[in-house]
């Protein structure tokens, strides 16, 4: 008895209880599997392993890591990867797809934390080795983090900064203690974190850019590289987590390769030809008419459409408030309501779209129809007075034009909100009181968008504003928006179930300035820090929908994006040759849990 209770009261009085082993973790509420699961229920668990699979994007790489800067833009796709997966660096944990944010061992096999979410510990599984043999380790994981705290590109820079201690704990653990700057979200982010071979990197060089094969942990090998053009990835047959929960019915190709266009057309043409086995697809009038070539016909490709249940996302035109020109909100309001959303999807999209009006809309999350309730109110306090009147009560929804692409009541309004922000029409251009032309430039990367920006640039001139168009190349699009070189651009915020510190990166103040973040409107409002700092701290599901709610009003009213369009469909065309589940997880179709038929 002596040898258990001394320790018990030793942790007592040094004021840490052990906690609990968990096998997964949850933002709200707890995971959806046992700790005996066997598999993601979206997943094949019987599929055999084989084959290959050509995938192909557009644009160009000089550079095969990832987590740097330089990288940030032009890195090769499947070295660490939301859409082809982490082919060759990992996670501590890995995501279900199938539930709103929660976690499963993955590196580790095992997590701790206290209810309070004041720390996080990782025990790592002890048969994890990197690809030339060597195991695992904590000193890898601090290593890790440490490394990309210094020579690392945001986000993964910013992550020790609320850490009071990280330390080893025994043989196989890291255990991270959170300063005040932490949230509840903090440690599944931290779960998220990349972990790198310390014994195989030299910092000094880290940040330079390599095209040598890395090592790394994942289920693939980089086994080719033509620099700009192609990676080929070959499958690791001593790959460690082949036969773990999280990773069965995944990574199912012996050969992956990444192919490089230099636009969506050559692409689309090598798909058609069978250089490219998958064409996911967004364009309507594409999708619809597009795919009247033999392989269609003869049934080599196939056209499948997956359901997900996901919020909207929001894609729009977006303000860079950097410059002064969008600094007034009333201008971006007004702005926004010249683009004849009703002409564009009749005459551009054969009607296939749906108008956004919410960051969340078809979910609960969303502020698009529902009156701000108490909780809101309360998490509100005087923000609410920022919030316009019917964003408050639910009944906001952008005006439907005649869809002549000039309705002469709609552009009243905008011409209304400009006169308020002191512009007005001399001798038929909108100016200021110094009768300067209200003027900017859309910048955009490609014909689609381009279209689009013509769109808008034609309703603009009914009211006497000058947009310029400029359509420049991969590299140099992502360049400028990199260092928020622009007026206008197209963007899509993506939206999940669970959204949490990515709205740090697209929205917060402290981002507006950080060369390489996602803060494309350079948001600059405290009230805005305030709510994100809400939903973060969100402990009840109650609470946390609440939080969003508020959080996606004064988005909305502060016009930051001039809200455009989505779907509920997901359209993918592939080849014949690889198949997928019939199950369609949370999230929608996951590319790496798909195969290669000709192997089974």
């Amino acid at each position: 008895m002596l040898r258990i209770v001394v320790p018990l009261v030793l942790s007592l009085l040094c004021g840490t209880v052990a906690a609990e082993p968990l096998h997964g973790i949850a933002m709200h509420g707890e995971p959806a599997l046992p700790s005996d699961y066997k598999h993601f229920p979206y997943v094949n668990p019987d599929v055999k392993k084989g084959g290959k699979i050509t995938y192909g994007v557009v644009g160009t790489f000089d550079n095969l890591n990832p987590f740097i800067l330089k990288s940030m833009r032009t890195t090769a796709r499947g070295m660490w990867d939301p859409d082809y997966g982490n082919l060759v660096y990992e996670s501590l944990m890995q995501r279900s797809r199938d539930e709103p944010f929660t976690l499963y061992g993955l590196l580790a096999q095992t997590v701790e934390w206290d209810d309070d979410r004041s720390f996080i510990q990782f025990n790592l599984n002890p048969k994890a080795k990197w690809s030339d043999g060597q195991p695992v380790t904590p000193d890898d994981v601090m290593f890790s983090f440490e490394l990309l705290r210094d020579k690392g590109r945001v986000p993964f820079a910013n992550r020790l900064k609320v850490v009071a201690k990280m330390e080893k704990v025994g043989e196989h653990s890291v255990r991270f203690t959170f300063n005040d700057k932490a949230d509840r979200e903090t440690p599944l982010i931290f779960g998220l974190f990349p972990v790198l071979p310390k014994h195989a990197i030299d910092p000094q060089t880290f940040d330079r850019t390599s095209l040598t094969p890395p090592v790394g942990s994942g289920p693939y090998k980089v086994e080719a590289v033509k620099p700009g053009e192609s990676i080929t990835y070959e499958r690791d047959p001593n790959y460690w987590g082949k036969d773990i929960p999280a990773k069965v019915g995944t990574d199912n190709y012996d050969q992956i390769t990444v192919q490089y266009y230099l636009q969506d057309t050559t692409l689309f043409e090598a798909f058609k030809k069978g250089d490219v086995d998958i064409y996911p697809d967004g364009n309507p009038g594409h999708w619809a008419n597009a795919y009247n070539f033999p392989a269609v016909t003869s049934g080599a490709i196939i056209k499948d459409v997956f359901t997900p249940k996901l919020p909207s996302g929001m894609l729009g035109f977006v303000f860079n408030t950097r410059r002064p020109i969008f600094a007034d909100p009333k201008v971006r309001e007004g702005l926004s309501l010249v683009f004849d959303f009703e002409w564009a999807n009749k005459n551009l999209y054969s009607g296939a779209y749906k108008r956004t009006q919410s960051f969340w809309q078809n979910s609960e999350l969303s502020s698009f129809g529902v009156p701000a309730n108490a909780a809101e109110l309360a998490l509100l306090g005087p923000i609410k007075d920022k919030i316009a009147s019917d964003i408050l009560d639910g009944t906001y929804k952008l005006p439907v034009t005649d869809g002549s692409g000039r309705d002469r009541n709609v552009l009243k309004q905008a011409v209304g909100l400009l006169k308020e922000s002191g512009y007005t029409i001399q001798g038929g251009k909108m100016a200021d009181s110094s009768g300067r032309q209200l003027a900017f430039e859309i910048m955009t990367q490609n014909a689609d968008q381009e279209k689009l920006a013509v769109a808008y640039q034609r309703s603009l001139q009914a009211i006497g504003i000058a947009a310029s168009i400029r359509t420049v190349d991969d590299s140099q699009y992502q360049s400028r928006t990199n260092s928020f070189d622009y007026d206008m651009i197209m963007k899509s915020f993506t939206s999940s179930l669970s959204p949490g510190n990515e709205q740090l990166g697209r929205w917060s103040s402290a981002a507006r300035t950080r060369e390489g973040s996602d803060s494309f409107a350079g948001a600059n409002d405290p009230d805005l820090d305030t709510l994100i700092d809400h939903l973060l701290r969100a402990r009840s599901a109650e609470e946390f929908t609440a939080a969003v709610r508020s959080y996606d009003r004064l988005l909305l009213s502060s016009h930051y994006v001039l809200p455009l369009y989505h779907m509920d469909q997901q359209w993918v065309a592939r080849s014949k040759r690889i198949g997928h589940p019939d199950t369609v997880p949370l999230y929608g179709y996951q590319l790496p849990i798909w195969w290669d038929t000709s192997a089974q």
